[in-house]
């Protein structure tokens, strides 16, 4: 569930598949190293996450002896788990009856309900996890979750057309029987992405790049990167500033323009290969071999990687 955040099923599955192997159980996650655990992760996205599945796994090995929480209200106790995650966990895993109100979800009752008000509005939101718990099953609570989020996922589209001759709730669908399936859900408008300009060295030195760690807060916190600037620069701005890193530029060999869109911005950037006489202290010279296996490298700058 909390690899399923933000990312879709067909993403996740051989990531869901790998942290199985690497970690077996609880004890295994609470005890990796960090750097093991974000590799593993690299090309997820949302890191964040990572961080907090470990720290919630350190919650359950050294202050629940091992037991892991079974109930709504111990769920949320735990880093990274809001009101979904805890609802997934507690109706599938342990038959609570409590809803796992997703945008699958969300989209079946507005259209049920023709809701005119927005339903990424957090008020709306709880006001429909509200209304689905008190209608929960007795019985076969976690399938009853699954099959919402199934008929979501497969029939009741978020685009395209519904596939309203297939699904059990047509007869009580308002927007159905108006015919307006397609005007609903409502959304609130979004705020456009803001744009930043980044240049991105990829300094080569001998047959290994260089790499720096980012800062322990904000974006990508804690991951590898290569040495980037705000900013677009020229391709001499580029050289001079290798050579004051002490780097020794020797030549720039080419450039290559990317985008990489994360929630609330975009990074429109600019790459220069620049071989180099010398590796400078500033930063970690790695192999080809350890960015592959050992630095987790962000998707943002993995894809400058030949």
């Amino acid at each position: 569930e909390i690899m399923l955040q933000q990312t879709r099923a067909e993403v996740v599955k051989d990531y869901y598949l790998r942290f199985l192997q690497a970690f077996p159980d609880v004890q295994a996650l609470a005890a990796a190293p960090e750097e093991r655990l974000l590799k593993l992760w690299e090309g997820l996205g949302y890191y964040s996450r990572a961080r907090n599945l470990q720290k919630a796994a350190r919650m359950v090995v050294f202050e629940r002896g091992g037991s892991f929480p079974d109930t709504y209200g111990e769920l949320l106790t735990l880093p990274g788990v809001g009101p979904y995650t805890a609802g997934a966990i507690a109706s599938i895993c342990f038959e609570r009856p409590v809803p796992a109100v997703d945008g699958n979800v969300l989209r079946i009752l507005a259209r049920m309900l023709a809701l005119s008000e927005p339903i990424d509005a957090p008020a709306v939101k709880k006001r429909i996890a509200r209304s689905l718990a008190a209608v929960y099953p007795e019985e076969d609570r976690g399938a009853f979750t699954q099959s919402l989020m199934e008929l979501g996922a497969t029939v009741c589209l978020p685009a395209g057309p519904p596939r309203c001759a297939l699904c059990p709730l047509s007869p009580l669908c308002a927007a159905f029987q108006a015919g307006a399936a397609l005007d609903f859900p409502k959304r609130r408008e979004k705020k456009s992405r803001k744009a930043e300009k980044i240049t991105v060295f990829l300094l080569s030195c001998r047959g290994k790049l260089a790499v720096r760690r980012r800062g322990e807060s904000g974006l990508l916190a804690g991951l590898w990167e290569f040495p980037n600037e705000e900013g677009e620069l020229f391709e001499q701005q580029a050289l001079d500033l290798a050579a004051r890193w002490g780097a020794a530029p020797l030549r720039l060999t080419k450039s290559q323009r990317r985008t990489h869109i994360f929630t609330h911005i975009k990074w429109e950037m600019t790459a220069y290969f620049i071989d180099c006489g010398a590796e400078s202290s500033l930063f970690t010279w790695a192999e080809a071999s350890e960015l592959s296996k050992t630095y987790p490298l962000p998707t943002a700058f993995k894809m400058f990687l030949p």
